[in-house]
């Protein structure tokens, strides 16, 4: 049985009440019956309860995280990565997270718009920002505490972290070039994904830079799974002239593309080149280790939150 109120009241001779008002540091408790009442909650191993606190104040100190996910699988390990750092300084603050997971859509924006109703939490962390965002629209619209991991076209006006992925693009492109690769293919992130913007940009531009050809039969949209990663290099591998180097908009899709890659009975790094982007823990550990860009997930997971 929890120790409670009543408990402690019983055993230093108080109303609850005045044990109630010396736990919360009222100024009409003397400093002494203070001292009597922590010192009793202690030794009792009494713990408030957090929920009656946050009805009192009127905030739940928690912060909702809905997961943007397909299917029964959650496989990517950016979401990891990024959830763990969320949590971590979250928890230094004294906050809790409210995790789900939705498919993106009408379900999503209900997801959202309950919460919000319901007062289930004090704010919101968004990820993978969309071009036409109907959850940042929503929260703008409803004046309700959000910080988003990416940018939108929108014009609403919001804080945001973000990375450069343009710039991480292109000198993925330069890496290559560097070592001699020149027909290179692109497996692209949805278009509609905030983020993709920036990286197809990065990806066209660097090819630009080094006055090679953009051929269109080389850049492939995929969904940013491994299995998507596989079936769209199988798709190059099938081309009349194979690519020399493939760059893929996230880890999870390269090291799909090695698959492929390897399953041809081609070598990676030498018949043909594959990097990645986000240095998830999986491209370390993949055979041979991917070539990727650095993204600081974890750190940013905590930038957002804090």
């Amino acid at each position: 049985m929890a120790v409670t109120l009543k408990d402690i009241a019983k055993r230093v001779g108080k109303s609850v009440t005045t044990v109630s008002r010396a736990l919360h540091d009222f100024n009409d408790v003397s400093p002494e019956t203070k001292e009597l009442v922590r010192q009793t909650a202690v030794e009792m191993g009494y713990y408030p309860s957090s929920f009656a606190q946050r009805l009192q104040k009127q905030k739940s100190d928690t912060i909702g995280f809905v997961l943007p996910t397909y299917g029964p699988r959650f496989t990517d390990p950016f979401f990891s990565e990024f959830l763990a750092g969320v949590g971590m300084k979250a928890g230094s603050l004294g906050f809790d997270i409210l995790v789900s997971t939705c498919p993106p859509g009408d379900q999503e924006l209900f997801s959202y718009q309950n919460k919000v109703q319901t007062r289930r939490v004090d704010g919101f962390i968004i990820v993978r920002t969309r071009k036409v965002d109907i959850r940042i629209e929503y929260l703008c619209q409803a004046g309700f505490p959000f910080v988003s991991f990416g940018r939108t076209e929108g014009p609403c006006n919001f804080s945001w972290v973000d990375e450069d992925g343009e710039s991480g693009m292109q000198m993925i492109i330069n890496h290559l070039v560097k070592r001699g690769f020149k027909r290179i293919a692109f497996l692209a992130a949805p278009d509609n994904l905030m983020f993709a913007h920036y990286r197809f940009n990065g990806f066209i531009n660097g090819l630009k830079t080094h006055n090679l050809p953009i051929d269109e039969s080389l850049i492939l949209h995929g969904d940013l799974t491994l299995r998507d990663g596989y079936a769209k290099t199988n798709t190059l591998l099938n081309l009349p002239e194979l690519p020399d180097a493939i760059v893929a908009s996230n880890d999870l899709m390269a090291i799909g593309a090695i698959s492929a890659v390897q399953e041809k009975g081609l070598k990676v790094g030498k018949d043909i080149a594959i990097t990645g982007f986000d240095d998830t823990t999986m491209a370390e550990h993949s055979h041979p280790p991917l070539t990727t860009v650095n993204q600081p997930v974890y750190k940013i997971g905590g930038m957002v939150t804090e």
